[in-house]
């Protein structure tokens, strides 16, 4: 009875909470009439999310990088920022789409009559605030509290198994070889921090700037990440970079494939790609 009980109270909840209307990232008011059942996820961080908020199932087809966990893989899938397939995801008929706030894509979908939702994820607070947005959307909020709460945690074990090292190196983080960085303030830049590694780019440059080579050199970094195939390669090939400590000592993290994808994606499992920093500041 007590079980019965409950469900009711969820069903009744819900039934208060909808249809809701939220502003989404690009400042668009977005109306969901009821709990969506048939998504389209255009973002791997915002797949991952809504799987770990236990929505999986309702997942129509996704861009083409998400690819965790392993069952959206067979997903159909609907292109990228840059080609995006929108025929594919207007045939799917889904009751919400979910877009990076770049691109056009939400004015196509629009004009078709779909809901679309507008995502940004770029600060470490945006993990958190889009999680709870998500939840609410889904008509999954306590499963969204639950989820922040088991983020929260293990970010937190690996900020205190860092906490035990002295050193605080200085980091050049290099997302590609243009070069793209991170400034301090994007979610990248607070994992850095949270490693106990000192970001050489101040944040005046911004989230995600690209920056002169020459500024590295005369930054001098002790341990430099990069996450694209062939970075070793590329950094020691850059004139001048034989003097920058991190080259000299051999300090360079490269990391690609499914781990890269652990650090560059603010989603539930952000605290793995703290401890591939944790582990390549301190050397363990």
């Amino acid at each position: 009875m007590r079980k019965i009980l409950a469900f009711l109270s969820v069903l009744l909840a819900l039934a208060f909470a909808f249809p809701l209307t939220l502003t989404d990232d690009l400042g668009r008011t977005v109306t969901v009439k009821a709990p969506p059942k048939r998504i389209v996820t255009m973002l791997p961080s915002v797949t991952e999310t809504v799987c770990a908020l236990g929505a999986c199932e309702r997942i129509l087809a996704t861009d083409d990088y998400s690819d965790w966990p392993e069952g959206v893989r067979r997903l159909p899938k609907a292109g990228g920022l840059y080609n995006p397939n929108p025929e594919l995801i207007v045939s799917l008929r889904p009751d919400l789409v979910l877009v990076s706030k770049y691109g056009r894509l939400y004015e196509t979908l629009e004009r078709a009559g779909l809901a679309v939702y507008a995502v940004r994820t770029e600060t470490y607070e945006d993990i958190f605030r889009t999680t709870r947005t998500l939840g609410r959307l889904l008509g999954m909020e306590a499963q969204a509290e639950r989820l922040v709460a088991q983020i929260q945690r293990q970010v937190y074990a690996e900020e205190s198994r860092a906490a035990r090292f002295q050193a605080r190196p200085r980091v050049y983080y290099e997302i590609d070889p243009t070069p793209y960085t991170v400034g301090p303030e994007s979610f990248i830049g607070v994992l850095i921090q949270k490693a106990r590694g000192v970001n050489i780019v101040p944040r005046e440059l911004g989230l995600f700037p690209k920056i002169a080579p020459e500024f590295v050199v005369e930054r001098n970094p002790e341990v430099i990440v990069a996450t694209y195939p062939g970075a070793l390669e590329t950094i020691r090939a850059r004139p001048g970079w034989g003097r920058v400590r991190a080259v000299q000592q051999g300090r360079i993290c490269v990391f690609t494939g499914e781990q890269n994808n652990l650090l560059s994606r603010p989603g539930p499992r952000v605290a793995q790609g703290l401890r591939l920093l944790v582990d390549c500041f301190h050397g363990r």
